[in-house]
C-alpha cells in the first residue's frame, strides 16, 4: 500500500487536537498497540500539524467528515465518511480510520491526492474533490 501523492512526497496533513488525542488513545490500547494498521496511522499522526478544532480549515478531512473523492485512474466517484473502527460500515460508505484508505485520507485537504491499493491489489489514485460535512466547520467541536 502506498499513501504517497502523485508527486512522490507525502502530502502535508493537518489534524485537530481533539482527533489527535482520541486517535492516540485508541492506538495505545493493548489490542491495537502492535497492529500494522495502527502503526501506520501513528506514523501519519506523528508527521501531522495539530491544530485546535476551532482553527481547522474547512477543506481538511477530519474524523466524521463526509468527503467526495474521485479515482483519477477510473473516474469513479466515492463518497466516504471517515469514522472510528467501531463505527465502520463499508456498505454505507463509513470507512474506518484504521483502513488503509481511511488513514490515508485523514488530514488531507481538498485537491490533494493519494495513491492507494484497494483490496485485491487494484490501484487507485484518490483526489479529495469536496467535503460535504466537516464537524469543525459546522461548529460541532465537541463530538
Amino acid at each position: 500500500m502506498s499513501t504517497l501523492p502523485v508527486s512522490g512526497l507525502p502530502p502535508s496533513l493537518i489534524v485537530s487536537s481533539r482527533d489527535f488525542a482520541r486517535l492516540e488513545a485508541l492506538l495505545d490500547t493493548p489490542v491495537l498497540r502492535r497492529h500494522p494498521a495502527a502503526l501506520a496511522l501513528m506514523d501519519e499522526l506523528n508527521r501531522a500539524e495539530v491544530r485546535a478544532p476551532e482553527d481547522m480549515p474547512g477543506d481538511v478531512v477530519t474524523m466524521h467528515s463526509r468527503v467526495e473523492c474521485r479515482d483519477e485512474l477510473s473516474g469513479e466517484i466515492h463518497r466516504l465518511t471517515l469514522v472510528y473502527p467501531n463505527e465502520a460500515e463499508v456498505e454505507k460508505g463509513r470507512v474506518s480510520v484504521l483502513a488503509p484508505v481511511g488513514s490515508a485520507l485523514l488530514g488531507l485537504s481538498v485537491g490533494q491526492s493519494i495513491d492507494w491499493n484497494a483490496p485485491g491489489g487494484r490501484a487507485l489514485r484518490l483526489r479529495v474533490t469536496g467535503i460535504d460535512y466537516q464537524p469543525e466547520a459546522s461548529g460541532d467541536l465537541h463530538r
